[in-house]
């Protein structure tokens, strides 16, 4: 096959296109975040659900619940009036390692403060919720995930 100009800038246009149209869909395939659970616990479950996927709560009551998991993880669940999670935090200290890096969140990576700590925050309206990520540096540093209803 003999490639000419005109065949040259028909693959262009037709490559152009085609990278246009996959940065259409990775827009869209962000919508809804990367980070949409925890341990099975989704914005929206019911707290017996949220509860029998997590086990017995160090404290409970009929708006949160806390769970120690090991020294290095804890979560909060909490819930709306019709007994819902509404909002998740996970807060990792000590082996910070184990955490999730910000790109696992959200896909991409994260601006970090020359202090070494970290901010983001993405709402997802059509999913309905917000998660930010929060990294703080000091003596106990910590990285505090969260999850929001919107």
């Amino acid at each position: 096959m003999i490639i000419t100009r005109k065949t040259k800038s028909v693959v262009t246009v037709l490559l152009t296109f085609a990278f246009v149209a996959s940065g259409n869909l990775i827009a869209q395939d962000n919508e809804k975040p990367l980070f949409s659970s925890y341990k099975g616990v989704t914005i929206g479950m019911s707290m017996d659900e949220a509860r029998s996927k997590l086990g017995s709560p160090k404290d409970k009551s009929d708006e949160q619940d806390s769970y120690v998991f090991s020294n290095d993880e804890t979560a909060q669940i909490y819930y709306d009036a019709a007994k819902k999670v509404n909002a998740m935090t996970v807060t990792y200290t000590g082996k910070l390692s184990e955490a999730p890096a910000p790109k696992a969140i959200f896909g991409s990576d994260a601006q970090v403060k020359p202090d070494g700590g970290i901010f983001r925050m993405e709402r997802y309206p059509k999913a309905g919720y917000w998660v930010s990520y929060n990294k703080i540096m000091g003596d106990e540093p910590l990285i505090l995930i969260a999850i929001k209803k919107l």
